[in-house]
């Protein structure tokens, strides 16, 4: 039998086995985590699909190649998904308002999306479009909340209420911007360009 992972280290033939390791997260059940839709929140040969792909790194900007993202927003009219369930024929093309992708080893990630409509607040303030996005990452205890807004929305973005409560010099850390097949986004999880995230949790 190894002792490779026997603590204490200093003694691993007459010693006892001592008490186990604590570790910030995990295990975890993952049934039915990995699912066939995955990161299609449309299919591919929906109308105006687009993908939206970036990086999640460090706070030494290093890749992080195990992490995983969720997104949910509106279809293009500004409405949300009110049935429940996601699933979808395979080969489906419905609007599904979600989607779920883990990095791969250079810390990339990508969806294939729709750009949202703009979703007014409960007091019925207008909103400019975004994605919402959760990040689960290691050695975090729960996952870090963002929005995804789009560059090429400046007069929208300028008027949302929520992106108008940040930092001027830090809302482009919440802003994808455009490319020729989509846009990009790449999430910073540490460090002096940390991505803005919420405090959905507070009580």
């Amino acid at each position: 039998m190894s002792t490779d992972f026997r603590y204490p280290q200093d003694d691993t033939v007459t010693a006892s086995e001592g008490l186990t390791p604590s570790q910030t997260i995990g295990p975890f059940f993952k049934f039915a985590l990995p699912y066939d839709l995955g990161s299609g929140v449309v299919g591919p040969d929906h109308p105006g699909a687009f993908r939206l792909y970036g990086q999640v790194l460090d706070g030494d900007g290093q890749p992080i190649p195990d992490s995983m993202l969720e997104i949910w927003q509106a279809d293009p009219n500004g409405d949300l998904v009110s049935t429940p369930g996601i699933y979808d024929e395979p080969g489906g093309d419905r609007f599904r308002g979600f989607g779920r992708c883990g990095t791969d080893e250079a810390g990339r990630y990508e969806f294939r999306t729709v750009k949202p409509g703009a979703v007014p607040t409960v007091d019925g303030h207008p909103q400019a479009p975004y994605v919402a996005m959760a990040v689960f990452a290691r050695g975090m205890l729960r996952q870090a909340v963002t929005r995804v807004y789009f560059d090429d929305e400046a007069e929208a973005n300028a008027a949302d209420p929520l992106l108008s409560s940040v930092e001027e010099e830090r809302r482009r850390t919440m802003i994808a911007n455009r490319v020729e097949d989509g846009y990009r986004f790449d999430v910073r999880v540490q460090g002096a360009d940390e991505t803005v995230f919420l405090d959905v949790f507070a009580r």
